[in-house]
């Protein structure tokens, strides 16, 4: 189960696999899977590039959806970010807003360079921390059409400021602070140190739900991969400082008139970033609310992710 090939879904019978690499304009060499439905034949398909969540791999979440869309008449790249998976850059597991927001418009040349692809109709999605990149690409580069975004986390924000923005002044030099001093001793030794633990191997039942929710994702079975930080051993131990010192989504405004679908879980404890982007937003947008669901529900649970409505959203607005 634990071995290289291992993906957490099974590959549909209607679509065809290819793990393809590609560069972005820093040099990093990213690694992807390219799915495309069989039988199309010289047709020029709509495509999508997808990621996400933060700190998983294409053999998880943005492949399951890779396959779902490849199924539904899209090309789609599932793709590693930078630094992670089979990705390159070293040291491994790090992670920046530019370089995050930068490997989906790689992703978007990558995709825009296929025979088979219509480059003017082009679409992201991002899982996750990973549906703030994908919005802040779409502000950016203009080739993007649409964009959706599923249990959408703002890393930077959450970073900065904490949950619901209850970081104090004094918590927050705190962290800055320790992370300054580790610094030094990653300095010294010519390496950055990694957490002990990330998430717990074992679930004692006092923790908050979240965590025993990402806990039942990455830990077990059903999601667990060995190049997948969040199923080991976590970001560097510094890696939160880009994040802490940087302000995304400042031009979420500029997405406008390209559409937005931000896709939620009622009961999921990242709901609130979404209503927030939502409100930020420009039309037109949309935010649609998952009865009953928790954030890690939109990783893999087909029955829950609303798939139908992505396939409609793309093929209304990618035209």
């Amino acid at each position: 189960m634990n071995t290289t090939e291992h993906y957490t879904f099974k590959l549909s019978n209607n679509v065809i696999r290819t793990a393809v690499t590609f560069k972005n304009r820093y040099g990093i060499t990213l690694s992807g899977d390219l799915y495309l439905p069989k039988n199309v034949g010289n047709e020029k398909l709509a495509a999508l590039a997808i990621s996400g969540p933060f700190g998983a791999v294409k053999e998880q979440s943005s492949g399951l959806y890779a396959n779902q869309m490849a199924e539904r008449g899209f090309a789609v790249i599932a793709f590693d970010p930078s630094y992670t998976g089979e990705s390159s850059g070293e040291p491994r597991n790090i992670a920046s807003p530019d370089l995050s927001t930068e490997d989906f418009s790689a992703a978007v040349d990558f995709l825009g360079l296929q025979k088979n692809v219509d480059r003017n109709k082009i679409g992201i999605i991002g899982i996750c921390g990973f549906g703030s990149f994908a919005l802040n690409a779409t502000a950016v580069d203009k080739r993007v059409k649409a964009v959706a975004t599923t249990s959408a986390y703002d890393i930077s924000r959450v970073t900065a400021k904490g949950y619901y923005d209850k970081m104090t002044g004094d918590e927050r030099t705190k962290a800055l602070e320790q992370m300054s001093q580790q610094r030094w001793k990653d300095a010294e030794n010519g390496f950055p140190a990694y957490p002990t633990t990330h998430l717990p191997d074992k679930i004692k039942g006092d923790e908050p739900q979240f965590v025993k929710d990402y806990f039942d994702y990455y830990k077990t079975p059903r999601g667990y991969h060995e190049r997948s930080l969040n199923s080991n051993k976590g970001w560097t131990t510094t890696n939160s400082l880009s994040f802490a010192n940087s302000v995304m989504l400042s031009y979420i405004k500029e997405i406008s008139p390209r559409p937005i679908l931000l896709i939620a879980g009622e009961n999921a404890h990242s709901k609130y970033m979404s209503k927030d982007i939502y409100k930020s937003a420009a039309e037109p947008k949309e935010l649609m609310i998952i009865p009953n669901a928790v954030h890690v529900d939109l990783y893999d649970k087909v029955d829950v992710i609303p798939f139908d409505k992505l396939e409609n959203f793309f093929k209304t607005n990618l035209k």
